[in-house]
């Protein structure tokens, strides 16, 4: 008997605890309900803000910038890379001008690469690295060859230190294009005198890639360095 007493009592407490802190809630909202109301207003305009700007603006530039990127895409396809580029003057716009018009969408931010690219077949390297240093997209495979691209225009420009730096910034992406700077980054170090470190790239050629293209030969490239 005295238990249920004591249960009862303590029941009793908890549910006067429970109605003090609702209560003191229906204080506090009455006390500051308007500047709650202002709260979650301002949270809806956000809200509607952002549909708007993605319906509204991001959504159509999107739409724009895909169908600039096809025309310029079928120039770059043909080798032509400097109208790919630049635009023709009248129906088609350049890569560097999508980049520019369209930099907040997908299409846009893939057109900085692309520019790049061309930069890089019309032998501006510099101007290569730039564009091709914005890009920053998700897709491993297109990620790689721009980082490898950046490795290659340094190359062009003499600068072997840094162009190793962006060769094994590929190969630590550990996709099919891997053994492809691993052999780029071997033939560098050879070609600057440093055997040691060409053969390390053949070696894990041929150990961690031995299905690829380049594994095909890598035994030659090893010997030679041996040698």
């Amino acid at each position: 008997m005295a238990k249920k007493i004591k249960s009862k009592k303590k029941e009793e407490q908890i549910q006067e605890n429970v109605g003090n802190i609702i209560s003191s809630s229906e204080v506090f909202i009455e006390k500051n309900q308007k500047k709650i109301l202002i709260g979650i207003g301002i949270i809806v305009l956000l809200v509607l803000a952002i549909m708007a700007f993605r319906n509204f603006y991001q959504q159509p530039r999107e739409i724009a910038a895909e169908n600039a990127m096809y025309k310029a895409q079928e120039y770059f396809a043909a080798d032509s890379f400097k109208v790919a580029l630049e635009g023709d003057g009248a129906n088609v716009m350049g890569f560097k001008e999508i980049a520019s018009q369209y930099g907040m969408t997908r299409s846009g931010k893939l057109a900085s690469a692309y520019t790049g690219i061309c930069y890089y077949k019309l032998g501006k390297y510099q101007d290569a690295i730039k564009f091709l240093s914005q890009y920053d997209g998700t897709d491993n495979y297109f990620k790689t060859s721009v980082i490898g691209l950046i490795g290659d225009s340094y190359v062009e420009l003499d600068n072997a230190d840094k162009a190793q730096n962006f060769y094994k910034k590929a190969i630590a992406e550990k996709n099919e294009l891997a053994p492809i700077y691993l052999k780029k980054s071997g033939i560098l170090y050879e070609t600057k005198g440093n055997n040691t470190e060409a053969e390390k790239m053949y070696t894990q050629i041929k150990d961690e890639y031995p299905n690829s293209n380049e594994a095909y030969d890598i035994d030659k490239y090893i010997a030679r360095v041996q040698e």
